[in-house]
């Protein structure tokens, strides 16, 4: 390819700034990752939520708050990320109330507190999230997050996939990816924050069938916003199918479904010089055996 013409650079610019301002056909821009999920979906969604159905939004913020109380600091300055403010705002009511939008509405290094209640699993870029609540962390300050884990609506899923294989021979994307318990642990260490903990909390759950489950689903504001999820009606003689591979794959003794709601909960601290270190490699002045045998000798004393 020729190099451009004189006439067709500025006088006070060289070729190299030229040929960054001007993208040519061998200069690819740059790909970006088509979004997961849909926000005006999302909005939608959420906007049908019912209060009488937040029921493990509740049951999140109780273990948040429990959690806190173990910390034993008072925190003055909270920030708190959610699509259900409605919710956080009653628990911690002098907190800031931020939208899991992409770009968070938060300042570096602002507060000694930050939550992120429930949203991840609906996030495009969770370590994005998580990068952007550590730098709003004074240091020394604590990171926490709830969401669903990797087991949340295990059983549905499978029945939906067994029923559209059997029915269509293929499958639509129809309940959402969520990370299981070390991915999101990762997540911590990766945005770079201290004293990274992360437990799950297992909610087992019994519906009359797919059709009540979906309905409560619906209420909590949690439906499919997958951008790649199916736009048209789906044909019911497809959950009728789902049905019968739930009741004859997860039944309850009473003649119900059985349904798992996972629930993962994560902690991390902004860095600080107070905070405990791990020793470095090699430094140790005895080695596993001998520590363990001293510990047998003084049990047998």
């Amino acid at each position: 390819m020729p190099r451009p013409g004189n006439q067709d650079i500025d006088g006070d610019k060289s070729l190299a700034t030229h040929l960054a301002n001007h993208t040519a056909p061998f200069y690819p821009r740059p790909m970006t990752a088509p979004a997961l999920f849909d926000p005006i979906a999302q909005a939608e969604a959420r906007a049908r939520a019912c209060a009488t159905a937040m029921f493990l939004q509740e049951l999140a913020c109780a273990e948040i708050l429990d959690r806190l109380k173990v910390v034993n600091r008072q925190f003055k300055s909270v920030a708190i990320v959610t699509g259900f403010p409605q919710v956080w705002s009653v628990a911690l009511p002098n907190a800031k109330l931020v939208l899991d939008e992409d770009l968070l509405e938060l300042s570096p290094e602002q507060h000694d507190l930050v939550v992120h209640a429930m949203a991840l699993h609906h996030c495009n870029d969770p370590i994005g999230q998580v990068v952007q609540c550590g730098r709003a962390l004074k240091p020394d300050g604590l990171f926490m997050g709830a969401c669903f884990g990797g087991q949340t609506l295990a059983e549905l899923r499978s029945s939906l996939s067994t029923a559209e294989a059997g029915l269509r021979g293929g499958l639509s994307p129809r309940i959402s990816p969520m990370a299981e318990i070390r991915e999101l642990g990762s997540l911590l260490q990766r945005a770079g924050l201290a004293l990274p903990v992360a437990d799950s909390l297992k909610i087992p759950a019994a519906y009359s069938d797919i059709y009540h489950l979906m309905r409560d689903l619906r209420d909590m504001g949690e439906t499919n916003i997958m951008t790649a999820r199916q736009k048209t009606f789906t044909a019911k003689s497809l959950f009728d199918q789902a049905q019968k591979v739930f009741a004859t794959e997860f039944p309850t003794d009473e003649g119900r479904i059985a349904c798992t709601f996972d629930l993962v909960f994560l902690s991390g601290w902004a860095p600080h010089a107070s905070q405990p270190k791990a020793l470095k490699r090699g430094s140790a002045t005895k080695s596993l055996q001998q520590a363990l045998e001293e510990a047998k000798s003084s049990l047998g004393n």
